[in-house]
């Protein structure tokens, strides 16, 4: 079990992106029911999928957080003995008719570390780099399962007023969310 005083947060750098740092991450989630819009209204329904990562996943979301800090963008990450179990990105590029958003393409908790409280530490630190870089909102695209849903609404996160079309484009089942900072 994980106790929180054991969990510490830190900033990424670009010298923390090894091939091993997410070796023994547990990205797996089984999802029984989902939200999804149909003419103009979100619903909840019946779906079974589990998602999980495989080594070759994992290295091509290394590679991404990497490519995310070399551009200007940040990672922040929780840590239990130098072991990663929690970690959220905020990208380096604004948009939005103000240039209001900044999108928070990945936000993610092992599975044994989940329902500790890192998840929203994690959001809130990922605030602090989305004012940073100037943005007033994050915005994100997510997974569409009713447990991630409701992470999202226990954070404050409410739908995009502003569709950004390429990212829904990227994942078109999952729902498009904001959060103001």
């Amino acid at each position: 079990m994980i106790k929180r005083e054991n969990i510490r947060y830190r900033k990424l750098g670009l010298d923390d992106f090894a091939p091993t740092l997410l070796a023994r991450f547990k990205r797996y989630q089984e999802t029984t029911r989902v939200w999804y819009q149909e003419e103009g209204h979100f619903h909840v329904k019946n779906d079974h999928f589990i998602d999980e990562w495989d080594d070759g996943k994992k290295l091509l979301v290394i590679q991404e957080l990497r490519e995310c800090v070399a551009s200007g963008g940040a990672v922040v990450g929780a840590f239990v003995d130098h072991e990663l179990i929690g970690f959220a990105n905020v990208q380096n590029e604004l948009f939005g008719s103000s240039m209001q958003y900044v999108e928070l393409p990945y936000i993610h908790v092992s599975s044994e570390a989940r329902k500790t409280g890192i998840g929203k530490k994690l959001i809130e630190l990922a605030c602090e780099e989305a004012r940073l870089l100037g943005a007033e909102k994050l915005y994100i695209a997510a997974h569409p399962s009713e447990e991630t849903q409701h992470f999202y609404r226990s954070v404050g996160c409410t739908y995009a007023e502003e569709i950004n079309q390429s990212i829904l484009e990227r994942e078109p089942l999952d729902i498009q969310l904001e959060l103001t900072l």
